[in-house]
């Protein structure tokens, strides 16, 4: 082919909706000398049969501000690349049958609405008013989008196509992908039936063959992308008159309506209807010997199953009983990939240089355009407008076996309209990872939660104690775990508590010169030899990209040690930066942990161990503890005198007998972050996140402006203080109901919203509801009289003192 295309700055394999809204934004953003590869026909996978929905409507901040993106996209695309499409903004009805969903309801109308979406609660004889043929005599309420709606798959994806070609972006169809390889200089030669296309950046967008794809760039530090492929099925009605009178009188669509605790959306399609269900007893395919994967499913479908939705067609049936007076005229029953939380992956590709993934959506139309323009930026920019740590594919780790995308992607499916409280647990796919005393944690009445693939306790149940999944099924803080987290919190407090903290990330770096090299990375200074201090990485924006805790062993010799889901995340960054002749491992499976914390820690920790325990804050020393080797460091996130214990795994379970037979408490990850929260000590990736800047996360003591070393973000930096911060970190009090203030909960002041909040908790040793959040900085003053909202009720909030609610002088911690 005399046009084929040999370079190109960036190749996109796949030719789906986010194929091509990847295109598109590269070409806006000046980068028009890239490729699209489609082994078909554009839209041949999962987009062609997709229902087409468009929702803004989650309870993830950016998944909401993704979906809200691709609504404002697709309003004018038509008009903006000269290609019309029907999409109708038809608006939906969200049903809720309990308190506990109107709760839902009311955080996600309160994110919505700050992010300029007029979201609203209704009555159900206001949703009655609006769409006659609703039986609503059992509803609590209902949730009313406007932006929501649906639009042609087909014609998105050739408008983004159309727009992108328009720029000079070469699409190429019916030309099948078939390997990459890495050049010594990390830009990539992709492999294709019709020759090679050497590139800078390559994009993995393959839908449901994502991980075939995937399985190219294993050679080159990749792994297995984790995902499965579930069948989903909808049905279409034949005509119904009633509905096509309602729309000639009114000019419009019905809404759509979202039966969430049944499990269905039902949307008017011409004069009929769209059935979509997510049943319980959900199916998936490609998952065994007797069910691979073809090489080609471009354009097909499954024979239907509709035994397996027929409740929900029937529960349907009754809450709109126009439906019923018309027959089926066609089942749609396609394959649709999921990831094991049910969210894509947008991003750098784990491992491998110059790689990226933007694929395994289950959502990819309402997500299509919202994604398009985040992997834009990160090719780029290197960064994004929003936090996309929500969609990170660094996110997992190496837990995720393909039972377990298995397991937790048939699990999503069945649950996809859940609810997600704050103190439930999946059940799916666990004790992927295991402490060495995960077997005493249990015995010991450790009730576990998952992170980052590591079973950790989330509270200490005793006798008697209601365990079941169903007690969690509250926003509030109260249920069975509520004394127990107190009584564990006191017991920190006027004890000695310990806490088994598997799954620590845990890179060793060393080297001649690995201290100027972190001097260049991090905005602030290093400790000396024989302490541990924390740093920061910022972003070239002067943004919150990670935090750090930093323990220096020798003049070139350092531990750094970060969030056990930071794993994949921080190792790049640190790997991405690391000069010729310096060396990083990761350690993090290697070793245990144990947090040894409370006034009497000393005296317990003296019994067992030859450490030198005189030594001050943020030491660290080798020592014996239970006679077996340990390191042991003197810090604590529960803001109590107190010590890490590190040790090799096998000699964990002496080292934790030891310790609870010597009057240490076992406490949980629950109780961990109510004494966090009471210090003011921030989580990643709530807290800390590249939405906010360090000035504006109250972070300035850890930046040096003065040293000479230009790190990341320096400049940025020098720049927003000058100017002054325009939001600032606060703490509040709040005078909370039931329950604590979620993630990105709005802060109102004088009837305008003014921040979010970006933790909460109820703090024991305060008695008091603590809020993080920030806030406009006019807004930041302390004694300043703020609303919380926390599920649709504003709550008085007043802003603190910039020091801890807890122990503000550190004399406990420092004792």
């Amino acid at each position: 082919m005399s046009d084929f295309p040999t370079k190109a700055r960036v190749v996109i394999i796949g030719g789906g909706v986010v194929g091509c809204s990847a295109l598109y934004h590269l070409a806006k953003k000046g980068w028009s000398d890239c490729v699209l590869l489609e082994k078909n026909e554009l839209t041949a996978g999962s987009t062609w049969h997709a229902a087409g929905n468009v929702p803004t409507f989650s309870t993830s901040w950016a998944i909401m501000n993704m979906q809200r993106y691709s609504t404002e996209l697709y309003a004018r695309l038509g008009e903006e690349v000269d290609y019309p499409m029907n999409y109708h903004q038809s608006g939906s009805i969200r049903l809720a049958h309990t308190k506990e969903r109107m709760q839902e309801f009311e955080r996600a109308c309160s994110m919505g609405r700050y992010q300029g979406i007029e979201m609203e609660m209704w009555t159900p004889d206001q949703a009655k008013e609006h769409y006659p043929f609703l039986e609503t005599h059992d509803l609590e309420g209902v949730l009313y989008d406007p932006t929501d709606g649906d639009i042609d798959p087909a014609q998105v994806t050739q408008a983004l196509a159309k727009g992108a070609r328009d720029m000079g972006a070469k699409i190429i169809r019916f030309c099948p992908a078939t390997g990459v390889m890495q050049k010594e200089d990390k830009t990539w030669i992709v492999q294709t039936e019709k020759g090679d296309i050497e590139c800078d950046y390559v994009v993995n967008a393959a839908g449901y063959y994502a991980q075939r794809v995937g399985e190219w760039f294993k050679d080159y530090g990749g792994r297995t992308v984790p995902m499965m492929v579930m069948s989903h099925q909808y049905l279409l009605t034949e005509q119904i008159p009633e509905v096509e009178a309602w729309t000639k009188a009114h000019g419009k669509k019905l809404p759509l309506i979202r039966d969430v605790d049944v499990s269905y959306y039902l949307r008017q399609e011409k004069n009929g209807y769209n059935l979509g269900p997510y049943e319980p007893n959900c199916r998936g395919h490609w998952m065994t010997e007797d069910d691979q994967m073809p090489d080609d499913f471009s354009f097909q479908l499954w024979s239907d199953d509709l035994d397996r939705i027929e409740d929900i067609v029937t529960d349907a049936m009754e809450r709109v009983p126009l439906m019923a007076t018309s027959g089926v005229s066609s089942v749609i029953n396609g394959p649709i990939p999921y990831a094991p939380d049910g969210l894509p992956l947008i991003g750098p590709m784990p491992g491998v240089d110059n790689a990226f993934e933007a694929c395994v959506f289950t959502f990819g139309i309402a997500q299509g355009g919202g994604a398009g323009k985040v992997l834009a930026e990160w090719i780029v920019d290197g960064q994004t407008e929003w936090d996309m740590w929500a969609v990170d594919p660094r996110r997992y780790t190496d837990y995720t076996d393909q039972d377990y995308c298995d397991q937790k992607g048939m699990e999503v499916y069945g649950n996809e309209y859940a609810m997600h409280f704050p103190h439930h647990e999946w059940p799916a796919a666990r004790d992927k990872k295991v402490s060495q005393v995960h077997a005493t944690i249990k015995a010991l009445g450790g009730v576990m939660g998952a992170y980052n693939g590591w079973e950790r306790a989330n509270w200490f149940a005793k006798l008697g104690d209601d365990t079941s999944e169903e007690a969690t099924h509250t926003w509030g803080r109260s249920g069975p775990w509520q004394q127990r987290i107190k009584e564990e919190c006191e017991a920190v407090r006027d004890g000695v508590g310990v806490l088994d903290l598997p799954g620590f990330s845990r890179f060793n770096l060393s080297g001649e010169g690995a201290a100027e090299f972190l001097r260049g990375l991090v905005t602030g200074g290093l400790p000396k030899v024989g302490r541990m201090n924390l740093v920061y990485v910022s972003d070239d924006r002067g943004r919150i990209l990670t935090e750090m805790s930093c323990i220096r062993h020798g003049e070139d010799h350092f531990t750094m040690i970060t969030a056990g889901s930071a794993q994949w995340h921080d190792f790049e960054i640190l790997k991405k930066a690391l000069p010729a002749g310096l060396r990083l491992t990761d350690h993090t499976t290697e070793f245990a942990t144990m947090i040894v914390t409370g006034p009497q820690s000393r005296e317990l920790l003296a019994d067992i161990s030859d450490a030198d325990l005189s030594l001050g804050w943020l030491t660290h020393q080798e020592a014996t503890v239970a006679s077996k080797p340990a390191f042991v460091a003197r810090v604590s996130y529960a803001g109590e005198l107190g010590w890490e214990v590190h040790c090799a795994n096998a000699h964990q379970a002496e080292i934790y007998a030891a310790l609870i037979e010597g009057g240490g408490t076992p406490f949980g990850m629950y109780a961990l972050n109510s004494l966090r929260i009471e210090k003011g000590y921030r989580t990643w990736k709530g807290d800390l996140s590249t939405d906010y800047s360090l000035l504006e996360g109250g972070l300035e003591r850890f930046v040096k402006l003065d040293k000479p070393q230009d790190f990341p973000g320096k400049a940025a930096i020098q720049s927003e203080k000058q100017q002054g911060v325009k939001k600032s970190f606060v703490t509040l009090i709040v005078e909370a109901g039931d329950a604590d203030a979620p993630y990105m909960s709005c802060i109102w002041k004088d009837g305008e919203i003014v921040g979010e909040t970006t933790s909460g908790d109820w703090g024991y040793r305060v008695n008091a509801s603590i809020a993080l959040g920030m806030v406009r900085s006019d807004a930041a003053v302390p004694g300043t009289e703020l609303e919380v909202e926390i599920y649709g009720e504003k709550c008085r909030a007043v802003v603190q003192e910039d020091k801890p609610l807890w122990d503000p002088g550190n004399d406990r911690l420092r004792a």
